[in-house]
């Protein structure tokens, strides 16, 4: 999840701008303009590689830097809730906060304070599996479709698309996932997965519900929905925040891992308290840089099947590399919700299907949840498959 690539793109239009320039071209002339389109994206694909390989090398260096100190592990921290007092509840008044919201609060302290959160047991290791299966089978879905048609490649590829051994799975919010897309028949599908998933961590009571309703409200856009999907061999990130830096928390991010995560399957590391502005301007400041990443308090991410971690989105973090021999397949389920008080550009396009972009809030999901609750089968289905924009 890197905004530099957005930018490199841009100047790279900029610099094939004159290949474009044809617009009327005679059949005369058609071989010559087929040669220069294949020319153009050939350098194209040249300067992409090389950029892959300036940032893996910056991305080794950071690894050293980060190095000097012993590395620890993100824990969950030992929490309890606040003692109940009128008045404290999200909504005001005179409602008595529960005991999910008098958790949140606790927790949102640490998230503001850290930048980052690590929530144990957020989803059940038996949705786990049955979403680690589904995704996984999507994915392969996908490729069979790109490879037939690769301006598809948008439906179902987030920002991570190109990267080596690495992707980012843009999920459908439709039963039968990407079988239903184009009004596909999916009437074979017996369980709806990702509804499932989303009722256990987003429902009624759900393990992350409270949180979220105390960071952005139920006001909150849904941003991103997508599985982030490393295999073995897949590179080093660079160390990057998700979005150029902003006063307030504009985005908060949801990593829940679908299988036990190890040390050689690439787990994410978070530099702890690197959310603020005074970290920000050091980490673009080329001159404090690295004496910021040898100094920085890293955590490991080395989650165990259900568990979570909630990120402000400012905060610095990269993927690791997934070792080529001892690494495996490690597959995390994400979604995030924006900051309502931001209303500007965040500079960041989530991975989420074009249809979806702006057309849920945290309400809206809580409504859909609260359908499918009560005997909706498809809860999501007047939003689609999200394969055009709205």
């Amino acid at each position: 999840m890197q905004y530099g690539w957005l930018f490199f793109s841009c100047c790279l239009t900029t610099l094939l701008r004159p290949f474009y320039a044809f617009t009327s071209i005679p059949p005369s002339r058609q071989n010559g303009h087929n040669a220069l389109k294949m020319s153009s994206s050939a350098a194209r694909d040249l300067l992409y590689q090389d950029q892959q390989a300036a940032m893996g090398r910056r991305a080794i260096i950071e690894q050293e830097l980060l190095s000097r100190k012993k590395l620890k592990e993100l824990k969950a921290p030992k929490m309890k809730a606040a003692p109940a007092a009128s008045g404290t509840g999200f909504g005001g008044g005179n409602k008595k906060a529960t005991p999910m919201e008098r958790l949140a609060t606790e927790q949102a302290k640490i998230i503001h304070r850290d930048g980052v959160l690590r929530i144990n047991n957020a989803l059940s290791e038996r949705r786990a599996d049955s979403l680690r299966e589904y995704v996984l089978e999507q994915k392969e879905l996908a490729t069979v479709e790109t490879d037939k048609n690769v301006e598809m490649s948008q439906a179902f590829y987030g920002v991570e698309n190109q990267r080596k051994c690495r992707v980012d799975l843009q999920l459908s919010l439709l039963k039968g996932g990407y079988a239903a897309d184009a009004g596909g028949d999916a009437s074979q599908t017996e369980s709806h997965i990702v509804a499932d998933v989303l009722q256990e961590v987003l429902g009624e009571g759900g393990t992350l519900r409270s949180i979220y309703e105390n960071l952005v409200t139920l006001e909150g856009e849904f941003y991103e929905l997508a599985t982030l999907i490393t295999d073995p061999g897949s590179d080093r990130q660079q160390i990057h925040p998700d979005l150029p830096f902003k006063d307030i928390a504009p985005l908060y991010v949801i990593f829940l891992v679908l299988q036990d995560v190890t040390e050689d399957m690439g787990p994410t590391s978070f530099l702890l308290r690197t959310h603020t502005a005074t970290e920000n301007a050091k980490f673009h400041d080329y001159s404090q840089k690295d004496d910021q990443l040898a100094n920085a308090d890293c955590r490991l991410a080395t989650l165990k099947k259900g568990d979570a971690v909630l990120f402000d989105a400012r905060i610095l973090h990269c993927g690791n590399a997934n070792h080529p021999d001892t690494g495996s397949t490690r597959a995390v389920f994400n979604f995030s919700f924006r900051n309502p008080k931001i209303r500007d550009d965040l500079g960041y396009a989530g991975s989420i299907r074009p249809g979806y972009i702006g057309a849920m809030t945290l309400r809206d999901v809580s409504d859909a949840l609260a359908a499918y609750s009560a005997g909706e089968e498809d809860p999501f289905a007047k939003y689609g498959d999200g394969l055009c924009k709205r």
